[in-house]
């Protein structure tokens, strides 16, 4: 009998703990969500000037959060042999294939290069540069021969403004 005892409470601390661990695991998971909605909701409320102090990588994902409240289906592309491509847009059939330049300086034909090539690769059907800055020259150049779009500060700025009076 003693046996039994001794197993059926090692079943009912067992059981406890596991308990114990999925609510916490539940816990963890809602913090999770709720610190992605506020970065979320502070990257929607960014203006140009806070565009301006983001890192690459934020500037991407503030582009995500854009383009999707905007109804596009955005996929963003590993951090690393991305083929030139930062951000894939799906949208009424077309998908575009996105190079994302967050910048103090100038974009060059570097960037189209990029997108140009991974439009090719990614099956797009069109390539998009899109900067915090202006463009060379020499960019919007190779852009217009390789039907690459060039969004400059101006237009990410309306952009920014489209997508917060977006509903």
């Amino acid at each position: 009998m003693w046996p039994f005892i001794v197993g059926a409470a090692a079943v009912v601390g067992v059981g406890t703990i596991a308990k114990s661990v999925l609510d916490r695991w539940k816990e963890e998971e809602e913090e999770i969500k709720r610190l992605e909605e506020e970065e979320n909701k502070r990257l929607l409320d960014s203006g140009i000037a806070e565009v301006d102090e983001m890192t690459g990588k934020e500037f991407e994902k503030f582009l995500d959060i854009h383009f999707r409240k905007l109804g596009y289906s955005v996929s963003l592309t590993q951090d690393t042999q991305d083929y030139g491509a930062d951000l894939i847009l799906y949208k009424d059939g077309w998908k575009t294939v996105v190079q994302a330049k967050r910048s103090k300086n100038p974009v060059g034909i570097k960037a189209v290069q990029e997108v140009a090539g991974a439009v090719r690769h990614y099956k797009g059907n069109k390539g998009r540069v899109i900067t915090n800055n202006r463009f060379t020259e020499n960019a919007y150049n190779l852009a217009d021969s390789n039907e690459v779009e060039l969004w400059d500060r101006k237009y990410l700025i309306e952009f920014i403004l489209l997508a917060k009076h977006c509903n």
